[in-house]
Order: C-alpha cells, then structure tokens, then sequence
C-alpha cells in the first residue's frame, strides 16, 4: 500500500526498525555474558557454545572500539564472541586456524544489479579482456555468429549480447545496425553497451520495437541516424533503448537457477550482502517467490525504480525490514548517463565530443531539473532512502540542489541520500555533500576499465585525474563507499580496492595518483561504510559480539600488502548468516 506524507514512517523511525531485532540480540548477549568489556579478560569469560571459533593473528574487525583481537565465535547466525584466543572459555564445533590468513566482515556491494547480472550470465559475452575476448568488430560478429549456433536459436527469436565498449574495440565505434545484419536478419538482435546506457540493434530489432525515421527522440533518450538521413542507425540511447528492454529482458525470464548462479559469483567474491538497485516490483514479487521457495545464500537489498514517483509496499512487505533475506531498501533515481558513453550530463563539454554532435556537447540530464527536485522531496519528505545515479558533476549538482531545497522547506535528519556513481563530482560539491549529509558512493573500478579512455577522450587529463575523488572526501571528512555496479564490472572486490589504492589504468599508467587512499579507508568503504549507507550499521559491517556472522577469509592480510599487489590476494571462504557460502578449496574450476 501506498505511504503519504502524513502515515508514512520517519528514516529515524527506519532506523530503530532495522536495529530493534540486533539491539534485542545483543542485550541479550551482554545479559548472558555479565556485560562490561567488548573483550573479556579469562576472569570474566562465560561458557559459550560456538558453531565455529575463527583463530589468527590477522583478524580485522573494522570495529575503531575493538582492539585487537586473535579468536571470533560464531553461534548461528550471529557473532556470539571476539578476543584473545586464551580468554576462550568455551566451545567450538569446528576450530578453524587461519594461519597467515586474515579474517574480516563479509564485502558489502554498495551498488549493484542482482537481476541484471542473472541475466547477462546466460546472453552472449561481448566484454573485452580481461572480462571477455572482443577486441575488434569482427570478434564481436564471430561472437554472435557462434552464440546463435551454440544456442540453436529459431528464426525470429531474439539474440541478446551484453559488455561490448567502443571504447576498447579497435575501430573505436558502436556496432551498427549493418554490422548486425551481417550476423544475422533473421533475428533481432540487441547488444547491450558494457555501461548499460546504449544498445545497438539490427534492422529486424528496430522493426520489432517499431523504431522508424519518423520516430522523434524520447525525452532523456537519442536515437543516433544515419548521417545522410532520419534512418535509425542502429544504436539508441538512454530512455530511446525502453521499448526493446521490454520485448527482450521480461522479469519472467529470470530463474531461480539464474539468481542462484548470480549469488554464486557474489559469494566468490567474498560479498556477503548484494542490492538490486533499479528493479521492478514486478521483480521483488519474482525475488520474493524464490527466496520464500528455495531460498536466497546472501542478503540482497532492493531498490525499485521510483523515476514516477510511484513506491507502493506490495501487501505485507515493509520498508527496511527482512523477509527471507530480501529487503526493500528503498528506491533508485536515474539523473544522467554514463561517462565512458559519453551521455553524463557535464558541466563542461566533453574532451572529445562525440561524431556529429557540436563542440560544446556535454551529455544530457535523463529528467528536467524541476522534476528531480520535486521526486527527491517528496521521497525526503516520506521518508523513503534514495539511490540517485549521478555520473556527471552537473547531474551531480541537480542531485545536491534538489536535496538542499528540500531539507531547507523541511528538515530531515539522517537520510543518507546515495549519490551512485559520483564519478566527477567536484571539490566544492564534496564540501555540499557533506553539508547536506549525502554519501557519495564511488564506482572506482572505473580508474582500471576506463581510465585511459576517460583520460584521451573523455574528460582530458586534468579531469580523468580526479574521477571518483576517493582522497578528497576521506580528507574531508566525508564517509563513502565503493562499489562495482556489477555486472558493469565483476563483483571483484580486491580488484577494486586495488584500483581505489592504487589507480592503475588498464594501460599501466596511474591515473591521479593524489586521488589515491589507504587500504584501510578502502576496506571501510566495503565494510562499515557501506553498512552505514543502507542504515545496517548496527547489523553488519564490523565482527562485533551480536552482529550478523557476515565473514571473509583472504590468503592475506590486506595491511600488510602493498596496494599494488592487492590483486594478488584471494577469496577463500565467504560466510553469510553463520553458513559457509563459497570455499576455495571445494570450489569447481
């Protein structure tokens, strides 16, 4: 059922829900316990039953109260103990010895697109390396070719591909709709940009989707022409890609085989906790069926898109509470495109403006500035959290400005509005943000993806220099989060603490070297950080006696690893709730 502003709850009265069940385990806990210190001397330690007692020098607890520590008890879901392994008085069903290994609390995906990255795991692999092998457009066709083969695919049915970047293919252009005819006419066909932002379509998709010469651009959308005439030429932008995501990506489409397999690359990973940020509800009822059926291995959070200003609960779900392991978090705004696709919305134009377009393009906003401030206060004002994509410093500023005006009429405390993305947000807007209270969540892996492309054609080398200001805000003062915004990238999260450290281009160059962080402020940022974004602060986050059992056990101690050789560790086992999701050791190749 709908909330308006008069019965809606408060994000304060959010934030007592989710912490209510944690705060009831823990007094319990410290009542069972004799309370005092968070690690007891042996004088003071009760008899505890464990499931399992983590034991190691390189245990990280991401917790600044906490000391340090050389044993973690687990009891069911929970963290039930953490201190000195000779102040253990209790007793363990399994004793695991980690050695050299390091343990710390499960990832946390800040941002992300569970459903999207079930998908793209059965379409056509169209990524460049390291991710895939498309290196020029005639591997793009061959890739098709083969997939429509492999897959036996009848006349007529759609063929999807996903991950191609003109940025990366050696002719440095989009695929057209003649480049796709030669795969194939006989299907539609859709290839899906690695940003998520364009699509490039065949003849027979345009006709499907009913796209013609007399087809005007959709507001927020492009639909790119020939350069001789108003034909389509295959590739579409933005809102203009609508009417084909609806004939090809169907929420019934998706299994729960499809999610399980998606969890299962998460869990590789070592995150514990992923979203679904722009879903559907139609998608939360298909999520909710399968968690309910066979169950969901990690936490996910849910993020409906809101861009009409509709957030109706479905019966019985309520916002920021679990059921099954799936929570509605709250919703998902869109202000821009993507950079590497060069539709961010900028303030100045682009290094590079695209063929055809005029010297002072800078992308576009995807919604009128007057629209944005009315969404972002009416969610303020109903106490709804928002995730706003905002790519460009100008869709950034409209995001800022939006939250200003509306906290200025009415006042609200402790909202967190995620700015997603943030890649070129500017010093004074940190200092805004701050202010104002909104966290900025930084796609960092994109210094390694597309640092190069974002240096000699994108922003130019004193921009690119300061994409997703990482240093800035930690000097600041400003806590963030970092995030892959799978399945743009993979869920690696060691590869992006290696890019938010170290800021290596694909090329080998680092690109803004002054933007880099410590590995500690980089593990926070997928830990607490990223807890604290979605209000579950006082549930994950930090191996904290009464916090969920959300763990990570690394072959080493990122401390005492060179950021640059971060890329070097590996994930060996993932624990969510208490159970052992992914091990190394038992894992397929």
């Amino acid at each position: 059922m709908a909330q308006t502003a008069a019965e809606g709850p408060t994000l304060a009265t959010h934030i007592f829900l989710r912490q209510w069940p944690v705060w009831l385990g823990l007094a319990c806990l410290l009542a069972i316990a004799g309370c005092g210190e968070r690690v007891p001397d042996k004088a003071d330690t009760v008899e505890l039953h464990a499931d399992t007692l983590y034991v190691g020098r390189h245990i990280l607890t991401m917790d600044a109260a906490t000391g340090p520590v050389t044993a973690v008890a687990v009891a069911g879901e929970t963290i039930a103990w953490v201190g000195d392994r000779d102040a253990w008085r209790g007793h363990a069903d399994e004793v695991v010895e980690l050695g050299e290994r390091a343990l710390l609390p499960g990832f946390i995906d800040a941002h992300g697109h569970l459903s999207f990255m079930a998908r793209t795991l059965g379409l056509a692999n169209l990524a460049p390396p390291p991710v895939g092998g498309v290196t020029d457009l005639a591997s793009l066709k061959q890739v098709m070719i083969d997939y429509i083969a492999a897959h036996d695919v009848a006349a007529g049915a759609w063929v999807v591909g996903f991950g191609y970047d003109d940025s990366l293919i050696n002719e440095r252009r989009h695929p057209d709709r003649d480049d796709l005819d030669a795969v194939s006419t006989e299907h539609p066909i859709a290839l899906v940009h690695v940003s998520g932002h364009l699509m490039a379509t065949n003849s027979a998709a345009l006709r499907e989707a009913g796209i013609t010469a007399e087809t005007p651009d959709p507001p927020g959308g492009v639909i790119r022409r020939r350069s001789d005439s108003d034909e389509p030429n295959g590739v579409l932008e933005e809102t203009a890609m609508g009417p084909l995501t609806g004939l090809f990506l169907g929420d019934g489409g998706l299994t729960a085989e499809a999610i399980e397999a998606a969890l299962d690359e998460y869990a590789r990973f070592g995150v514990t906790t992923v979203q679904d940020s722009a879903a559907s509800w139609q998608l939360h009822t298909l999520l909710a069926a399968i968690a309910a059926d066979t169950g969901l291995k990690l936490d996910v959070l849910l993020f409906p898109v809101g861009m009409d200003g509709n957030f109706d609960l479905p019966e019985g779900v309520e916002l920021g509470r679990y059921r099954d392991r799936l929570q509605v978090a709250g919703t998902k705004l869109m202000l821009d495109g993507s950079p590497q696709g060069k539709t961010a919305y900028l303030s100045e134009p682009y290094h590079v403006v695209p063929e055809g377009l005029p010297d002072d393009y800078r992308g576009y906003p995807v919604m009128t500035n007057n629209r944005a401030k009315a969404l972002i206060r009416d969610y303020l004002g109903r106490g709804i959290p928002m995730q706003i994509h905002a790519n460009g410093d100008a869709a950034a500023d409209m995001l800022i400005n939006g939250v200003a005006a509306a906290v200025a009429d009415a006042p609200v405390d402790n909202h967190r509005t995620v700015m997603i993305h943030a890649q070129t947000v500017r010093e004074d807007q940190l200092d805004r943000m701050q202010t104002l209270g909104i966290i900025p969540s930084f796609f960092a892996a994109h210094v390694f993806y597309w640092g190069d492309w974002h240096r000699d054609s994108v922003l130019g080398p004193e921009r690119a220099a300061n994409i997703s200001p990482t240093a800035s805000s930690f000097e600041l003062g400003l806590p963030f989060t970092l995030h892959n915004d799978a399945p743009i990238v993979p869920p690696d999260m060691l590869r992006l603490l290696w890019a938010a450290t170290h800021r290596e281009t694909r090329s080998g160059r680092i690109l803004g070297e002054a933007q880099r962080i410590p590995v500690l402020e980089a593990l926070r940022a997928v830990t607490i950080n990223a807890a604290h974004q979605s209000f579950e602060e006082e549930r994950k986050g930090t191996l904290t006696p009464g916090k969920q059992a959300d763990l990570v056990v690394l072959s080493a101690n990122p401390l005492d690893t060179a950021p640059e050789a971060l890329l070097e560790l590996e994930v060996l086992r993932t624990v969510s709730r208490g159970v052992t999701v992914y091990d190394a050791e038992r894992a397929t190749p």
